[in-house]
C-alpha cells in the first residue's frame, strides 16, 4: 500500500509534538512546509494528514476528523502570530491597508475578527510574500505568523507589534487555537489501525517534548537562532493539547468567522475515534 503521507508545519511551534517523533517501522513519508500550503495539499488529497490551519479544518470539516489533544494553541501571547504597524492602534486602521502573509488562514481569519468584530474597523487586505519591509512600503501594517513573525519582531522593533493571540484572549477569555492535527476520513476509515498507531506516536512525542525542553529549545535555536530564556518563556506560552477549554475557543472562532461570511454558520468538529483500530 501507499505511505501515509503526513504534513509537518515549518514552523518552531509545533516542534513540542514533533520533535520526537518515532517513525521507525512505519509506511510515513514528510511533507514539510508553511500552513497555507500544507492546508491545500490536505484538500486536494495529497498529503493524509498532519497539522493544518485550524480554519482549514472548518472549511472541511465533512471531510476530516480531529485528533484529539493536539493542536496549537494559545492562552494569551501566542508570540509569534503578529500585526506590525507604523505606530497606529487598532482603532486607527479603520480605511488602512493591511498587507498579509501568505502562509497563513487561520490568522488571517483572526485578524479580520480582531479588527471587524471586536474592534469596528474596517481595512483594505492584501496578500503577500511574508516580507515585512516589503509589506510596508505598500501598507499601513502587515500580519506575519510563524517564524517569520519571530524574527522580523527580533530585527524590526521600531514597529508597533500587536500579539493576536494576547487580543484573542483578551476579548473572549478563551484560548485561541491557531493548528490542529488532522486526518482525511477515507483514510481514517481505510487503515484505522495505523492511524491508531500513528496517533500514539504522537502522544509520545508531544509527552517527550514535555519531558525534555531543552532539546526542543536546542532544536528552535538550531532553526531560528535566538536565546534559551526567549524560547523557555515562547514555549512555555503555548498549548499543544485540545481539550474542552481548547474546543470552546475553537467554536467561538468559528462562529465569528461565520458572521463575517468566511465560514458557513454551522462546523460538524468530529474526533477520530480511537475505538476505530478496535472495530
Amino acid at each position: 500500500m501507499k505511505p501515509i503521507r503526513i504534513g509537518e508545519i515549518s514552523y518552531t511551534n509545533v516542534l513540542p509534538v514533533f520533535h520526537f517523533f518515532d517513525s521507525r517501522g512505519l509506511p510515513i513519508e514528510w511533507v514539510n512546509h508553511v500552513p497555507a500550503t500544507l492546508n491545500q495539499a490536505m484538500s486536494k488529497g495529497e498529503i493524509d494528514l498532519g497539522a493544518i490551519s485550524s480554519f482549514a479544518f472548518a472549511e472541511h470539516s465533512d471531510r476530516y476528523y480531529l485528533f484529539p489533544n493536539l493542536s496549537v494553541s494559545a492562552y494569551g501571547p501566542v508570540g509569534s502570530i503578529f500585526l506590525f504597524t507604523k505606530g497606529k492602534s487598532l482603532q486607527e486602521l479603520d480605511q488602512a491597508s493591511i498587507a498579509l502573509t501568505n502562509a497563513s488562514a487561520s490568522s488571517v481569519n483572526l485578524l479580520r475578527v480582531i479588527l471587524e468584530r471586536f474592534t469596528g474597523v474596517n481595512p483594505s487586505y492584501q496578500v503577500m510574500e511574508p516580507n515585512l519591509e516589503q509589506m510596508m512600503q505598500v501598507s499601513d501594517a502587515a500580519l506575519l505568523i510563524g517564524d517569520d513573525a519571530i524574527r522580523a519582531a527580533w530585527s524590526k522593533p521600531h514597529y508597533r507589534v500587536y500579539d493576536l493571540g494576547e487580543l484573542w484572549f483578551q476579548q473572549t477569555g478563551l484560548p485561541m487555537v491557531f493548528a490542529v492535527w488532522a486526518v482525511r476520513k477515507e483514510i481514517a476509515q481505510m487503515r484505522p489501525e495505523l492511524m491508531m498507531e500513528i496517533y500514539d506516536r504522537f502522544m509520545k512525542s508531544k509527552e517527550s517534548g514535555n519531558q525534555e525542553p531543552m532539546a526542543i529549545i536546542r532544536a528552535a535555536q538550531q532553526k531560528v537562532g535566538g536565546e534559551v530564556p526567549y524560547w523557555r518563556e515562547y514555549f512555555a506560552g503555548l498549548s499543544h493539547d485540545l481539550g474542552k477549554r481548547e474546543l470552546e475557543g475553537l467554536q467561538l472562532f468559528y462562529r465569528h468567522a461565520a458572521e463575517l461570511g468566511t465560514l458557513p454558520p454551522e462546523i460538524a468538529i468530529q474526533m477520530f475515534q480511537l475505538s476505530f483500530s478496535k472495530s
